[in-house]
């Protein structure tokens, strides 16, 4: 994302006194600036005004993404950490954001009633094997005819990429970033077997940018 774009969305989580703690906001910007993720998902996304479910959101900033791209369909972002939650949803109200709002869920239980578009963006990794499909046929039931299923996942293909993913991940749970530590990453064949017997068409291609990691993004549809 663009420098002066990705300064106007980590605007909204700088300290409101100089001497306030700057984490969020510095996060927030470097990932906007060097992710290509947003820009991925802005694009697969785009079209569509169905509501959008965030599982996983962190702190929200692809409801910012998306209103500085001017889409405005519902969101609602969930996550299992608290803390995240609380500084999403400040943030969002600082900046003013529409139809917009989060909440604190764990997505091993149950999940918010749902029809319209879905992001698990670099989630499913942190959740066990076996609660992976589930997951993804829950997530598929929610699409409705104008929606969209978009998921960015790491690939463990024993790639170079594939090492320098698993080292990060590792690395987020140890700084207290993620609550978890990665799990099980993920068969694309299963996944993709996953989503075509639930009856969806499915995209995928590589999101790499210009990071070291190996991720990917998922695109599926009914249809």
């Amino acid at each position: 994302m663009a420098g002066e774009r990705a300064r106007a969305i980590a605007q909204a989580f700088a300290p409101q006194r100089f001497w306030g703690h700057r984490g969020d906001y510095y996060y927030a910007l470097l990932k906007l600036r060097s992710d290509p993720l947003y820009p991925g998902v802005l694009d697969a996304l785009r079209g569509s005004s169905a509501p959008l479910l965030d599982m996983g959101c962190g702190l929200g900033l692809l409801a910012h993404a998306l209103r500085q791209d001017g889409q405005r369909m519902a969101y609602l972002g969930v996550d299992s950490d608290a803390s995240k939650i609380q500084r999403a949803a400040s943030a969002a109200e600082r900046s003013m954001l529409r139809s917009v709002s989060f909440a604190p869920i764990d997505l091993l239980a149950a999940l918010p009633a749902h029809q319209g578009n879905v992001a698990i963006l670099d989630v499913l990794q942190y959740l066990p094997a076996a609660a992976q499909p589930g997951l993804l046929q829950r997530a598929a039931a929610m699409l409705g005819e104008d929606a969209r299923l978009v998921i960015r996942m790491t690939v463990a293909d024993g790639s170079r990429r594939s090492g320098v993913s698993r080292v990060a991940d590792r690395a987020a749970n140890l700084i207290g970033w993620m609550r978890s530590r990665p799990r099980d990453y993920l068969d694309v064949d299963a996944v993709l077997a996953h989503l075509q017997q639930a009856g969806l068409t499915v995209n995928l291609t590589p999101l790499y940018g210009n990071t070291p990691f190996n991720n990917w993004l998922l695109v599926a549809r009914r249809g």
